[in-house]
This record gives structure tokens, C-alpha cells and sequence, in this order.
């Protein structure tokens, strides 16, 4: 059975943590974190602010090595059970309407949000066709996938190219946006489906419930009603898992465009990859240049300018 650890650790631990994983680390960027690593089925997420999340069947043991019981209060089959229960029972059948995003995380990009709508009758077919978790397939595949789920289900994609994310982030924070996305795309495949009503809307859950209906409270059209929020959706209904796929086909292919456009590859995430990258456009149009292609608010457009500069 999965479980869930969290544990909060100083940063000395971190730095130790942060070698001992060294060769478990995963190329993934989650908001806020230090890194992500995979030891078996095990998956280790550090956060900045010292909180480590360890989930899978090894969680617990995986997380002793590093917290006290007493920091790891919250055990996680515990946990982990107590997401599950706020799901209505049989949920994977139901006809659900599931969100997800990509590309929050990364530097160069757009972020992308999509809303997918499956109906009970299209569960099996899906699943058969191979629709899962993004994350356990490759880019080829998922685009592949993608193009054929928008043939056979209902969906909702929303593309924020990094001009018009420059413009809104100063007036948004990363999760108002986010929030303010997943309810609009919710919205329009509502009224796209309609009068067909989902049993259930499942978002992959990016915030507390509570943080998110605060922020969808200063939205225009708020979608409020059979909402329910879980981490890892996608492992809870395959809608969640055809947004996801849509969602980053859609980022690959923005990514793509961006790399043509400029001459050069661009990449994923927000490493050091990406500000020598940045660095390179600097040098070709300057900061009008960049502004349309990343994330200026990211530290990597301080760290490009210096490089820049040398």
C-alpha cells in the first residue's frame, strides 16, 4: 500500500540528503522544491523550506533515515487513506471531469492548463489505449496519446505564453493563477458539455482546498459545486491523466515552437541549463527578447544576466 511521510529537516540534513540522493534524482521541477529523487517505488520531494515528502510503499522506512517519529507525525497510510475517503465510493467509474497543469514549474514555456471530460462509458477505452500518469510516459508517447484522446473526449485547453504570464504575474502569484486557469477551463468545458453534467470534477491538487476557493472567489464565473481535490489524480480517474497528457503536449509542442524560433534549444525546467540558455537570447534581443519566451520573475533571469555580462 502507498503511503505518505512528511518530515521536516534542518538544512544541514537537507545538504546530506541532498547527496546522498544524488544519484536518485529525477529531472523534474516541483514549485518550491530542492529536488525530486526515486529510490524504488519510492519518491523523495524536498522542499526549500526544509519539509521532505516521502511516498510510496517505502515511505516510512525511507523517511527514519533522515526524521524522528515525532517529526513524521503524520503516517502516512493514515494520510494517504484519508484522501481516498473524501472520494465518492467507485470513483474511477464515475463520469468525472478532471483538471491538471504543466509548465508552472518551468522557466522557458507557457503554462498550460487542461480540463478533460470523461464519461463512464469512456473509462475502459481509455485506460486501453494506454492513458496514465504523464510522468510514466515518454514525449513522443504522450503526444502521440494526446492528439488521439482530443478525437475522443470532450476537453478544455487554456495556453499562457510567457508575454501575456510576464504581464499577469505581478497582479497574480503563482497559485492565484493557477486557480484562476483550472476554473476557467472547468468553466468553459461545463458549458461546452452541457446540459451532460459530470458526477464529479476531480482537479490535481496544487493547493488546500481552502487557499483555492479563496482565490476563486475574485474570479468571474466560479465553479464551486462537486469539486473535490487530491493529490497525483491521475492515479484516482483517468480524466485527471488525459488532462495531464494534453496539458504537456501541449508545453512540448509550445517548447518546440520556441526552440525554432530562436535558433536554439530550449529547455525544460529551471536549471542551469536554462540560464546559460537564457543567456544566449540576452546576448541575441535582450530582456524585450526574453520576456516572450520565459518567466522573468524566475531567479534564472538574474543569474542569465550576469552570465551575460561576463
Amino acid at each position: 500500500m502507498s503511503q505518505t511521510q512528511v518530515i521536516k529537516v534542518t538544512k544541514d540534513t537537507m545538504k546530506k540528503m541532498k547527496t546522498y540522493y544524488e544519484k536518485n534524482r529525477l529531472n523534474r521541477t516541483v514549485p518550491y522544491s530542492d529536488f525530486v529523487a526515486k529510490v524504488g517505488n519510492t519518491t523523495i520531494t524536498a522542499y526549500t523550506s526544509g519539509k521532505v515528502v516521502f511516498q510510496g510503499p517505502e515511505a516510512e522506512k525511507g523517511a527514519a533515515k533522515w526524521g524522528t517519529p515525532a517529526q513524521s507525525k503524520t503516517s502516512t497510510s493514515t494520510s494517504s487513506s484519508k484522501s481516498s475517503s473524501i472520494l465518492p465510493a467507485n470513483f474511477s467509474q464515475l463520469s468525472v471531469l478532471g483538471s491538471d497543469e504543466v509548465g508552472n514549474g518551468s522557466y522557458f514555456g507557457p503554462v498550460t492548463v487542461c480540463a478533460a471530460y470523461v464519461d463512464k462509458t469512456m473509462v475502459a477505452k481509455l485506460k486501453a489505449l494506454g492513458v496514465r500518469d504523464s510522468k510514466e510516459l515518454t514525449d513522443p508517447q504522450i503526444v502521440q496519446l494526446s492528439s488521439v484522446i482530443k478525437e475522443l473526449i470532450p476537453y478544455k485547453l487554456l495556453i499562457v505564453e510567457p508575454e501575456k504570464y510576464n504581464q499577469i504575474q505581478p497582479k497574480y502569484n503563482a497559485v492565484h493563477m493557477k486557480v484562476a486557469l483550472h476554473n476557467q477551463a472547468i468553466y468553459l468545458l461545463l458549458n461546452e458539455i452541457a446540459p451532460t453534467k459530470p458526477e464529479a470534477i476531480l482537479i490535481d491538487q496544487f493547493t488546500p482546498e481552502a487557499n483555492y476557493r479563496k482565490y476563486v472567489r475574485s474570479e468571474q464565473n466560479q465553479v464551486n459545486e462537486k469539486l473535490y481535490f487530491i493529490t497525483k489524480g491521475e492515479q484516482y480517474h483517468v480524466a485527471v491523466a488525459a488532462a495531464s497528457i494534453i496539458s504537456r503536449a501541449a508545453f512540448l509542442e509550445e517548447l518546440d515552437k520556441e526552440s525554432k524560433e530562436l535558433g536554439m534549444k530550449v529547455p525544460s525546467g529551471a536549471g542551469a541549463n536554462s540560464d546559460k540558455v537564457a543567456a544566449a537570447v540576452l546576448a541575441k534581443g535582450g530582456i524585450a527578447l526574453l520576456s516572450k519566451y520565459a518567466k522573468l520573475h524566475f531567479a534564472n533571469t538574474e543569474k542569465a544576466k550576469k552570465i551575460a555580462a561576463k
